[in-house]
């Protein structure tokens, strides 16, 4: 696992350093000259080399495709059960000490024996 893993973010380095040094001015005309911005890619890149190297071997689209229905319509949903969930969260959440008084553990005359010793 740990020889498939090291091969894994080898390739990703590898393939990293080629597609932000020569690819990415090549696949997005308005990255070229923009170096600042490429260092904060490396993580994403190392890891999700596979996807890049698809990506890239795709012809780039000129135009913007826009959303499919199905997109849509799960945002929707999504915008409407996050809240539902956070809400319904704090409403059952426990109200930690305040439910039951605290319980001591040893008498207080146990701890006043230990102390005079």
């Amino acid at each position: 696992m740990v020889l498939a893993l090291e091969v894994y973010l080898g390739a990703g380095a590898l393939v990293t350093a080629v597609f932000l040094l020569w690819g990415i001015g090549r696949r997005d005309p308005q990255a070229r000259g923009s170096f600042a911005f490429r260092p904060l890619l490396i993580p994403g890149v190392v890891i999700l080399w596979p996807l890049v190297l698809v990506a890239w071997a795709r012809p780039a689209r000129a135009h913007h495709r826009p959303p499919l229905r199905l997109q849509e319509g799960l945002a929707l949903v999504l915008a409407v059960a996050i809240p539902v969930v956070l809400v319904t969260g704090l409403l059952v959440r426990q109200q930690g000490p305040l439910e039951r008084p605290a319980v001591l553990l040893a008498p207080a005359d146990a701890d006043m024996e230990g102390a005079t010793r």
